[in-house]
C-alpha cells in the first residue's frame, strides 16, 4: 500500500497572515521497513528547524508532502519520486536516506528539473549524476578518508582490517579508508563485505575472522541504527578490545540515539564524523536542548537529524532568496557558496561540486561518572571538502 503523508508547516498561520505563498517540498524517505526509525530522526530534524525558525520562514508557507520509499532497492524510490514530481508537482524534492535510491532516481531528478536536496545519501559520486542535486549531508569520503590518515598519524596504527556493508556507501567507505591509510604508511590486511544494508546480519563470523588476523585497528562501516548496536555487541562479546584491536569507523558506528544502549562494549570506540550530540558549540547546545523539549528527555538527535535540520535551512534560504517563486536554476545559484552555522559547526555548499564543506571530528567513546556514554572530541579537521572529488577518483571525476 502506498503511504502518502502531507504536513503543512505554515508560517502564515503562526503570524496571522492568511494569504502566505505556499512552497511545496516533496520528501522521500523510508517511513516503513528497517529505515523507518532513521527516517523519523530526519523528519524531526526538518520539523524542528521550521519550529525554531518560524520568523525566518514568514511570510511564506512550506508544505511537506511525504512519500514512502520503503527500502534501498531503488524501484519503490523511483515510484515515490516520480509521484512527487508529476502528481504532486512539488517545487523542491528532498530526503534520500539511502544512496541506492538517490542513484536510481537521478535520471528522474534531471528530467523533472527541480532542485533536489540530499539530506543523507553519502555515496560520493551521486552529485555528479544530476545537475539538480545539492547535498547538505556528507560524502562517505569525508569521514573515511580523514580517518584513514588519522589512524596512522594520530592513533599510531600500522595494520588495519576493513569490514563494510556491501552496498554503495560501504564500498565508498572501504575505498576511502584504504586509500588514505595505505598512503599514510599503513597496510590493510583484510577487506570483508558483511552483508547488505537492508538487514542486520550476524556479525560474529566476520569479527572472528578479523580477531584471528590481529590488526591494530578494525575499520567498520555499517548503516546507523540497529546495525550499529549489533556491531558494538559483537565487538564486546568477542573480547576484541581486550585482544588489542581498536574498533574505528565513521559516526554511524556510534550513532547517538543508539549509543546508551551499547553499554560498556562501546567504550574506546573511535570515530571520525561531522556530528555527534556531544559537540561543544552554542548552536548544538541549543539544538539538543530544543530536541529534548520537543521529543522527550530521553530523545537524542543524530547526524541524520542534523541532515534534515540543515537541509530545511537550505530550503528556507532558497525560498527567501527567490521570494517564494522557485526557479530551479536560480535555486541552485542561491545554494552555491551558501554558508550556515549548523549544530555541526560552520558549513558551506561547494559552488563547483554542489557538495558540503564542513569540519570532521575525531572522537572517542568514554563512560562518564554518571554512567552515561559520551563522545569525547580528541581531534578536529576544519573545512573538509569531499576528497573523492578533490582527487578526481573514478566516477567522482567531473564528466
Amino acid at each position: 500500500m502506498r503511504r502518502v503523508v502531507g504536513i503543512a508547516i505554515v508560517a502564515a498561520i503562526l503570524h496571522g497572515t492568511a494569504n502566505a505563498q505556499e512552497v511545496k517540498v516533496g520528501v522521500n524517505l523510508p517511513y516503513t521497513g528497517i529505515g523507518a526509525e532513521i527516517a523519523q530522526q530526519m523528519d524531526r530534524g526538518m520539523e524542528l528547524y521550521l519550529k525554531l525558525n518560524a520568523d525566518k520562514v514568514k511570510p511564506y508557507a512550506i508544505k511537506l508532502i511525504k512519500r514512502d520509499v520503503k527500502n534501498p532497492g531503488g524501484a519503490d524510490a523511483r515510484i515515490a519520486v516520480q509521484e512527487l514530481l508529476v502528481q504532486d508537482n512539488v517545487d523542491i524534492v528532498a530526503g534520500w536516506l539511502y544512496s541506492p535510491n538517490a542513484i536510481a532516481t537521478a535520471p528522474m531528478v534531471t528530467a523533472g528539473k527541480k532542485l533536489a536536496v540530499i539530506m543523507n545519501a553519502g555515496t560520493a559520486h551521486i552529485t555528479n549524476l544530476s545537475p539538480h542535486y545539492v547535498r547538505v549531508s556528507f560524502s562517505m569520503w569525508h569521514a573515511a578518508h580523514a580517518l584513514g590518515e588519522a589512524a596512522v598519524k594520530t592513533l599510531g596504527a600500522k595494520t588495519a582490517a576493513i569490514g563494510y556493508s556491501d552496498f554503495p556507501p560501504g564500498k565508498d567507505s572501504r575505498d576511502a579508508f584504504k586509500r588514505a591509510f595505505e598512503a599514510s604508511g599503513g597496510k590493510v590486511v583484510d577487506d570483508i563485505p558483511m552483508g547488505s544494508g537492508a538487514a542486520v546480519p550476524d556479525f560474529t563470523p566476520f569479527f572472528q575472522r578479523v580477531k584471528d588476523k590481529k590488526p591494530d585497528v578494525f575499520f567498520v562501516f555499517i548503516p546507523s541504527g540497529d546495525h550499529a548496536a549489533a556491531v558494538a555487541r559483537t565487538y564486546g562479546a568477542l573480547g576484541m578490545r581486550q585482544a588489542g584491536i581498536k574498533l574505528i569507523g565513521p559516526g554511524d558506528v556510534t550513532v547517538d540515539n543508539k549509543l546508551q544502549g551499547m553499554g560498556a562494549a562501546a567504550v574506546g570506540i573511535i570515530t571520525m564524523h561531522h556530528y555527534n550530540a556531544d559537540l561543544d558549540n552554542p548552536e548544538n547546545k541549543r539544538f539538543v536542548a530544543a530536541w529534548k523539549r520537543e521529543y522527550g528527555a530521553d530523545a537524542t538527535p543524530d547526524f541524520t537529524s542534523v541532515g534534515g535540520y540543515d537541509g530545511m535551512a537550505a530550503i528556507v534560504h532558497v525560498v527567501q532568496t527567490l521570494k517564494g517563486r522557485i526557479s530551479t536554476d536560480k535555486a541552485l545559484a542561491a545554494l552555491k557558496g551558501w554558508t550556515f552555522e549548523s549544530p555541526r559547526g560552520p558549513i558551506t555548499i561547494d559552488p563547483v561540486t554542489r557538495d558540503i564543506v564542513m569540519n570532521e571530528y575525531l572522537s572517542e567513546v568514554v563512560m562518564g561518572d554518571d554512567g552515561r556514554l559520551r563522545q569525547k572530541q580528541i581531534g578536529k579537521i576544519e573545512r573538509v571538502k569531499d576528497p573523492c572529488k578533490e582527487h578526481r577518483i573514478g566516477p567522482c571525476a567531473p564528466k
